[in-house]
């Protein structure tokens, strides 16, 4: 007895000497074929698996992204509807590569030109729009530049609404993710069309050649290319409880790899990551002492939401921490920066963002004043 007691005390304290483990085991990220990927968590903006992912690469059917989300600006600004009719072109009708089959003449609306974009990848269907837009292709693709420059797009430029090979006409998979997330985020009442997985123009039905929207109900879009030169690309996009992951694979070798190397890519963001929000905009992260004013305390917070990619059980070791300003004097605008808030995670920093003041303080009574001012002074003997 007493040497059964003796070998479940060295147990006991072995066990206790063991430290736990606060975070999930994380292996490796796959290794593709591809040439160049990227995975990112659209709501965090987190990378979290990455090759070659500002490689130059030629974009292929891609470029429709950009071409379809140029019509979702237009739309929006009202200068464009869904219901407007266009008139076919010479120019669009005779396009090459996939196509919609549009036919030279026919009147032809925005709304199945978009379907026509999206769904069957035309490339007469986006000469066609762009033409309607902006007058030409080449007019058009000066629009294109000007939106991926907005975007934070450092490493792409059109020449053409198609992806149609041309030399001087080149992005990147980060440059992909951010289009594919900023369609997501921006213009959510269009995204259902990225999701279509058949669509039928002039008695030809023709599949999305986005074989995930088969294979995997979580996910519901973007947009497949491929040329010679570019190979077999594919965006895609899924969302798992709550969390939203693009990836984007450029240069793969054929449909079935490109298809599943994003399903490698998706599976290991989902297994292995969260996304939540650690704050709310407008919310309190901290308060601070005013001087000067009708009030003696101001709360600041960030203003936009603030959302974390983590690996699965870091939530609890995250480390905010703010910096705010040691003297703040009324009168003060809703607003005004007055520090900053920093998240970090294991020496890494994960967010950066300034401290706002969510009210406005206005200017104490004369009284308040000169009474704060001498405190002040003060204040600052002793400091």
């Amino acid at each position: 007895m007493r040497k059964l007691f003796s070998i479940l005390l060295v147990f006991c304290i072995a066990f206790a000497a063991t430290p736990l483990q606060a975070s999930s085991l994380i292996p490796s990220p796959p290794e593709l074929g591809a040439d160049s990927y990227i995975l990112m968590d659209v709501q965090s903006g987190r990378v979290l698996v990455a090759k070659n992912p500002d490689q130059r690469v030629a974009p292929a059917s891609l470029t429709k992204m950009m071409t379809a989300y140029i019509a979702d600006r237009e739309m929006e600004a009202g200068r464009l509807s869904m219901d407007e009719e266009t008139t076919v072109s010479v120019n669009a009708w005779k396009t090459g590569g996939s196509r919609m089959f549009l036919k030279e003449g026919n009147s032809v609306t925005v709304r199945e030109l978009m379907n026509g974009i999206i769904v069957q990848s035309g490339n007469d269907a986006s000469v066609a729009l762009a033409e309607h837009i902006a007058g030409g292709e080449g007019s058009f693709a000066q629009m294109m530049n000007q939106q991926a420059s907005q975007l934070g797009m450092d490493n792409t430029r059109f020449t053409n609404p198609t992806g149609l090979p041309d030399p001087d006409m080149y992005t990147t998979a980060r440059d992909m993710a951010l289009l594919s997330s900023a369609k997501i985020r921006d213009f959510p009442d269009t995204y259902d069309l990225y999701s279509k997985r058949h669509y039928t123009y002039n008695g030809i039905r023709q599949p999305n050649r986005n074989q995930l929207l088969w294979r995997d109900k979580s996910v519901d879009g973007l947009k497949t290319g491929h040329t010679d030169d570019a190979g077999y690309c594919l965006a895609a996009s899924a969302k798992r409880d709550g969390m939203r992951l693009v990836s984007v694979v450029m240069g793969a070798d054929s449909a079935e790899a490109r298809a599943r190397e994003s399903q490698q890519l998706l599976n290991y963001g989902f297994r292995y990551y969260e996304t939540f929000r650690l704050y709310e905009g407008g919310e309190k992260v901290t308060d601070a002492r005013v001087w000067k004013g009708a009030g003696d305390r101001l709360d600041l917070g960030i203003q936009e939401d603030l959302y974390l990619t983590v690996p699965n059980g870091a939530r609890e070791e995250l480390e905010p921490s703010v910096s705010v300003e040691s003297v703040l004097e009324a009168p003060i605008e809703r607003g005004e920066v007055f520090g900053d808030l920093t998240v970090t995670h294991e020496d890494s920093t994960l967010a950066e963002r300034e401290l706002v003041a969510l009210h406005s303080v206005e200017q104490g009574g004369l009284f308040q004043r000169l009474w704060d001012s001498i405190k002040l002074f003060f204040l600052g003997l002793f400091q």
